[in-house]
């Protein structure tokens, strides 16, 4: 019996369900990610050594190499504790309750120009490339072409969304799903961040909100289950701990706050935080634009 340190509070009452049942999907070396028979959805058991996320469950452990888990294990519920047949049970009677919560788009922006032009020297300098930031001369002719192709739809839903023509922009958003190298590739992690933005309560992207969930939509048959899961959660504003640190400090906090929360983003997967991170300062960028085309002349 193994016990959940943290968990989506979502996550946490599922298991609460009797009739939470299904298999496992995936296995890495630090996740188990487990499908939903009844709804379709992924939720992922993370070790200890993860941040919390959406539909995630952080236990107490540093790795599942030593559980002889197989992909279509079954796993269901007893008496409140999740077991996947006989090789693994946990127990979330003593488990914090994590609720992700981004803060509000500030009214000053001030701090957040300052801190975006730090972010985006910073990528530059430390983000990996392979994706969204790339490194011409040591691609080859496959990889440059997808990251020229990374660069210019990204480029050009920003410009779509700063005008508010939706319609050309869902299409360069879907031109992007399921785009570049990664288990979650790099297209979608980009949207990941850049989606985050919309979701903040008085972003000048809020009440576009609705272009989120239209890009989603499509990404069904586009992109993997993993993948696609992570993209319904952002475009609703449902997105991990250290993304939404990064929001925040973002937002309001010093260079060291903001430089930590930053690496601590890029440090996700392979490029998977670098493409995130730029999403989230894409978005940040369109909508100060969005905010300063709203203003009286």
């Amino acid at each position: 019996m193994i016990q959940a340190i943290s968990g989506d509070v979502e996550f946490i009452q599922a298991i609460g369900n009797s009739k939470f049942t299904g298999f496992i999907h995936s296995i890495f070396e630090r996740t188990v990610n487990i499908k939903c028979s009844h709804t379709g959805d992924i939720f992922t058991l993370s070790c200890s050594k993860l941040d919390n996320g959406p539909n995630s469950l952080v236990i107490d452990v540093s790795d599942f190499r030593n559980f002889n888990l197989k992909v279509n294990n079954r796993f269901f519920v007893e008496k409140g504790v999740l077991f996947i047949e006989d090789r693994l049970a946990i127990k979330i009677e003593q488990t914090k309750q994590w609720k992700g919560l981004l803060p509000p788009f500030p009214e000053d922006n001030k701090i957040l120009k300052m801190n975006l032009t730090i972010m985006r020297d910073h990528i530059d300098q430390y983000g990996k490339c392979g994706g969204m930031k790339s490194n011409v001369q040591s691609m080859g002719i496959f990889e440059a072409e997808m990251s020229k192709m990374l660069n210019e739809r990204s480029r050009l839903l920003v410009c779509e969304i700063v005008n508010k023509r939706i319609l050309y922009a869902l299409e360069y958003a879907v031109g992007l799903i399921g785009l570049g190298p990664g288990l979650t590739p790099s297209g979608d992690d980009f949207l990941t961040g850049f989606f985050t933005i919309f979701n903040m309560l008085n972003s000048p992207c809020y009440s576009l909100k609705v272009f989120c969930g239209q890009v989603v939509n499509q990404a069904k048959t586009r992109t993997n289950d993993i993948s696609y899961m992570t993209l319904k959660k952002a475009s609703i504003g449902k997105v991990r701990e250290s993304i939404i640190h990064l929001i925040q400090s973002a937002i309001s906090g010093n260079k060291q706050e903001l430089i930590s929360s930053l690496n601590n983003v890029l440090s996700i997967g392979s490029s998977s935080g670098t493409d995130i991170a730029l999403g989230i300062v894409a978005g940040f960028e369109a909508a100060l634009k969005i905010r300063d085309n709203e203003q009286p002349n």
